[in-house]
């Protein structure tokens, strides 16, 4: 079996999930600026792990210490650090430069969303708290700090397939694209205070369909070759992520239809 075909094998095998996510009810309960709020406050730890991948896949792939020394696959450390810059480094709509976590709750400021949680998580890890501890502390769905703890034991298993395997496939795909469209109906309606949030939305659309996206199927390619274990660990941790993806959602749909008192 080629490495293309492998590819296809494994979006063959979590396409049911896929479907699954791409028809989930909270993409018609999103309706109204509070309703994005309520989203963005749990989403927004989803963001932050998701630059945990990122960095933990630039730290298996390329040399982050000193002295420098050419680590790994040339391909795959060139694949890595041009995600990295557009992820960790890209430009507001001002043209100033900034990570996509820190547009993300420039977004949510601008919305009136309650940043106070992730505030709170983000001064705990900074000040050596551990995620899983800090996760403890603070108030949120238990399903987004599943979501975050999955995450985070992938990114300490050390192992570069996996964690690409979770960054390419188990992340947002087309979902960006739904939440554009409610934007932009909302925004057309009146509403105000938007700009960020569909900028950031626009943004990921256009990045991650023609250049991420296909750069992070090359570095799973890479990654695994013609190493059958490895294509069978990738499939079963994007399954795993999907499903977490399913049940995060879940919960912010729940939060929607019957608001928790924080």
């Amino acid at each position: 079996m080629t490495i293309h075909q492998k590819i296809e094998q494994l979006e063959s095998e979590i396409s049911p999930l896929k479907a699954q996510l791409l028809a989930h009810p909270l993409y018609k309960t999103v309706r109204s600026v509070e309703d994005f709020r309520c989203f963005m406050e749990q989403h927004v730890f989803a963001v932050w792990d998701f630059m945990c991948l990122l960095k933990s896949l630039q730290r298996e792939l390329t040399c982050v210490e000193v002295p420098w020394k050419p680590v790994g696959n040339a391909n795959t450390r060139r694949f890595i650090n041009e995600i990295v810059l557009g992820e960790e480094s890209d430009v507001d709509e001002k043209g100033i430069v900034i990570s996509h976590y820190e547009l993300y709750l420039s977004a949510m400021k601008e919305i009136g969303a309650n940043t106070e949680q992730m505030d709170k998580f983000y001064q705990l890890v900074c000040s050596g708290v551990s995620v899983k501890t800090a996760l403890k502390q603070i108030n949120i769905n238990k399903e987004t700090t599943d979501f975050v703890i999955f995450t985070m034991d992938i990114v300490g298993s050390g192992d570069a397939h996996k964690i690409a395997s979770v960054f390419t496939f188990g992340r947002e795909d087309l979902i960006p694209e739904m939440f554009l469209k409610i934007v932009k109906e909302l925004r057309s309606q009146g509403h105000g205070n938007l700009g960020t949030l569909e900028y950031y939305l626009q943004r990921h659309i256009d990045i991650d369909g023609d250049e991420h996206g296909p750069i992070s199927l090359k570095m799973v390619s890479e990654l695994c070759g013609n190493d059958e274990k490895k294509w069978e660990d990738c499939i079963f941790v994007a399954k795993m992520a999907l499903q977490h993806r399913i049940k995060l959602w879940n919960g912010i749909l729940l939060n929607l239809v019957q608001p928790i008192a924080i």
